[in-house]
């Protein structure tokens, strides 16, 4: 079920909030049993096969949780400790172990393969492996809560919170990738199981942007970027403008795309009386690549660093193992991304631009660069995080390398009218202007629930003023005329 579709805006999402807030009348412990039930649902509307998965995963995971985490007393006993440390690394090999079956099994049966027919020896079978939707996700939660509990920081000894924690529906399928202490407390308060009007007020307004960028700017940029793409796939030679202009349609297609689902995220969970942490924040704005990643999928890259990068070493055995880390972290964030030589490649093709602006600041210290400087900065920034994109989106290797000859100008400098799908497309050209517009003209709207929605806060003024409320329904109404053909958000399918 699409956050995007009429199924979840006009039945889905209306009939789990008001059973959620009838519930909460009777009991706060039940009404956070509805949700639980209510995201199972939502979930199983994907895949009821997956579900049983989710479950083991839920009941698994809370079982460790509880094996691994410290005694009440504090007290250091030498055999509990040694058995909480195998109930950890236990519990962190299964869900690894699921996530590499799920997500990795026929990646490396296809590579074990490639190497057998080259040995002339029999291949090995592929098993039927079905990605379950949101894996990563839900996985990668889950063993910060598991690393969470062992080092004390967190309790949790009531199962239907538990299981809320992890299948609540605005972040399951697609982040963000939650600490415990980020959410469970606030359904301790009990002014979560009230409607929150001030919040369902700016709730409706992340909504409505995050509609607006996904359907009236994401999805029209993707046709344009699936043109260049598909073309090559089969066989076209694009000449260098239209392969520029379609990497610039995919790097602001899968902004908006993400970004929109952030907000939305966020909007839909301040229905709920729940914030979730700001996830996307301007990465476009960036002038560096260590800028770009403090910026872009929030969540995963203070995962990576804290549970990849620090414990690899972090920066405290010196700068040879320091970069050797992040190329490490990197290669792996990027096969996080998906079962494919492409993602690898980009994680890859980011870690080495993060160590030569990690050993630049070690070189030249962070300076402060004059406009000129800055504006050159941003560029430069702007243009490796979209030549990357190219390895993300391509489906091969061979389609990767064909459009970076087209970017390059070997296939020519212009278009030649109807030549391998390679015409130039005026109205890509006035999609990519637009976004390229919008994203650097403007702030990020996910900011909006930081805000006081006091009759003080001048933003709160204008957002609520007569005249905001009729664009903000106009954009929404523009926004369900589209909903008749909805499309998946990018980040849907890791």
């Amino acid at each position: 079920m699409l956050f995007n579709s009429y199924a979840f805006l006009f039945v889905f999402f209306p009939s789990a909030l008001a059973l959620f807030f009838l519930a909460a009348r009777v009991n706060p412990m039940l009404a956070a049993g509805v949700l639980t039930l209510a995201s199972l649902a939502f979930y199983g509307w994907w895949s009821v096969a997956a579900i049983p998965l989710l479950l083991f995963s839920i009941c698994a995971n809370y079982f460790f949780g509880i094996k691994v985490t410290p005694d009440d007393t504090g007290a250091a006993h030498q055999p509990r400790e040694r058995q909480r440390k195998t109930w950890f690394y236990a519990a962190i090999g299964m869900n690894l172990g699921l996530l590499a079956f799920f997500k990795y099994a026929n990646f490396f049966v296809e590579n074990s393969n490639a190497i057998l027919a080259a040995l002339g020896a029999a291949p090995i079978t592929a098993p039927h492996v079905v990605l379950p939707i949101g894996i990563s996700f839900f996985t990668f939660t889950q063993i910060a809560f598991l690393v969470d509990c062992y080092q004390g920081k967190v309790k949790e000894r009531n199962f239907i919170h538990y299981a809320l924690f992890v299948s609540y529906f605005p972040h399951l399928i697609a982040g963000p990738i939650l600490h415990h202490a980020q959410m469970m407390p606030q359904f301790a308060i009990p002014g979560t199981y009230r409607i929150n009007l001030d919040k369902v007020a700016i709730g409706i307004i992340l909504l409505t942007i995050g509609l607006s960028k996904k359907l009236l700017i994401a999805d029209p940029l993707g046709d344009h970027a699936d043109a260049l793409f598909e073309s090559v796939a089969k066989g076209g030679m694009p000449q260098l403008v239209p392969a520029w202009l379609g990497v610039f349609a995919y790097a602001f297609q899968i902004y908006f795309d993400f970004s929109a689902y952030s907000d939305m995220a966020i909007g839909l969970s301040l229905f709920f009386g729940i914030r979730l942490p700001v996830n996307f924040n301007s990465p476009y704005k960036a002038t560096s690549i260590i800028d770009f990643w403090s910026r872009w999928h929030i969540s995963l890259s203070a995962f990576l660093r804290s549970y990849l990068y620090i414990p690899l070493g972090g920066n405290r055995r010196g700068k040879p193992r320091r970069y050797l880390n992040l190329m490490i972290t990197m290669l792996l964030g990027g096969l996080w991304h998906g079962a494919s030589w492409t993602f690898v490649l980009w994680g890859a093709l980011h870690g080495v631009m993060l160590v030569i602006n990690h050993a630049w600041r070690a070189a030249f210290g962070v300076r402060r660069y004059g406009p000129v400087g800055l504006v050159a900065c941003w560029a430069l920034t702007f243009l490796g995080v979209c030549l990357a994109w190219v390895l993300f989106r391509s489906d091969s290797l061979t389609i990767a390398l064909e459009i970076y000859k087209a970017l390059i100008g070997l296939n020519g400098m212009l278009p030649i009218a109807h030549a391998n799908g390679s015409a130039l497309d005026s109205g890509a050209i006035g999609a990519v202007v637009a976004a390229a517009t919008i994203c650097l003209a403007f702030g990020n709207a996910n900011k909006l629930p930081d805000m006081s929605l006091s009759t003080s806060s001048k933003a709160a003024r204008w957002l609520l003023h007569p005249a905001a409320a009729f664009v903000f329904a106009c954009l929404f109404v523009a926004c369900v005329v589209r909903l008749s053909s909805p499309s998946p958000f990018l980040y849907f399918q890791f």
